[in-house]
């Protein structure tokens, strides 16, 4: 198998909302609110129109568009025996993914992320992680990680406990990492633990300016630039309309927007990104064939609603 993803299993429940709706509701425009509890979730939702359900989660997301890519792909995330987790299951088969989990009943549901698209495009989630945050290292397979040439992890699977330890197993049984620092709330949530992996136990990593900006409290690029060359492995960042970059020791490769683009949705951006990327370097592509196949994947899905291609 080409990768294999390990991520939690979200169901994306996607719903167009006006600007008043986030301020109300207390949220941070463009950021990830992770919600504990089923009431909060199922109120948020009372009162909107569902656009689209789809089998979500951010490497979800990339491991599909890597599959669409003609990859050999696989997925590992944690559901329960519930109709969402069926349909959750369903989603990724049809798509292709191999999709390495035995489903049972859990105490909690499945998960679901409400992604609120404002006019602007930009979109707010508001994630509900129910049994996806409960990924334990006896549900990752040592044997399917060892039969994948790289891993693709996220930064919102990483928890204290029980997650942890199932991606400290991955690691260690991997023979190439990659890994999306996916949210700046994760980034200043677990600085010390992403700056080790960045610099100790990946060998890819993908942010966004501020991400790695926040991670290395830097005050300029021109600083995340020589801290990516310091490294020796590979960084890929991504830089809204400047466009994105990617570093592997002191090769820096950059690529702009696409221009004239019909901006609809902008979920789902940087996991397609992942994925192109991603397409790129396993089939032997240059750093900067991968980074333009990102960009070109992830011009693709802002065009539409929804991650999914």
């Amino acid at each position: 198998m080409k990768i294999l993803g390990i991520g939690n299993a979200i169901v994306d429940v996607i719903c167009k909302v006006e600007d008043d709706f986030i301020t109300k509701n207390n949220l941070t425009k463009s950021t990830m609110k992770l919600i504990f509890d089923d009431k909060e979730f199922k109120d948020l939702l009372s009162n909107l129109k569902i656009e689209k359900t789809v089998s979500g989660g951010s490497v979800a997301n990339s491991i599909v568009g890597l599959s669409q890519l003609g990859n050999e792909v696989g997925f590992i995330g944690k559901v329960n025996d519930d109709d969402l987790g069926g349909k959750y299951e369903d989603g990724l088969k049809q798509e292709s993914v191999k999709y390495i989990y035995s489903k049972k009943k859990e105490e909690l549901p499945t998960g679901t992320c409400l992604i609120l698209v404002t006019p602007d495009s930009e979109r707010t989630m508001c994630t509900f992680l129910g049994t996806a945050g409960k990924i334990n290292e006896n549900d990752v397979s040592s044997d399917a990680i060892k039969q994948s040439e790289t891993i693709l992890l996220e930064g919102y699977l990483w928890d204290e406990g029980e997650p942890k330890k199932a991606f400290e197993k991955a690691i260690q049984s991997a023979k190439k990492v990659a890994m999306s620092l996916s949210d700046q709330f994760c980034v200043d949530r677990h600085k010390p633990h992403f700056l080790d992996l960045v610099k100790n136990k990946l060998d890819i990593t993908f942010a966004n300016e501020q991400e790695i900006m926040s991670l290395i409290d830097a005050k300029s690029f021109d600083e995340v630039i020589n801290f990516s060359k310091s490294l020796g492995k590979i960084i890929v960042l991504t830089r809204g309309e400047k466009g994105a970059v990617a570093i592997s020791g002191d090769e820096v490769a950059e690529c702009g927007i696409k221009e004239g683009l019909k901006i609809v949705d902008l979920t789902g951006a940087g996991d397609l990104f992942a994925a192109g990327f991603l397409h790129g370097h396993v089939n032997k592509m240059s750093l900067k064939e991968s980074l333009d196949k990102g960009t070109e994947m992830s011009s693709k899905v802002i065009q539409q609603i929804g991650a999914r291609l």
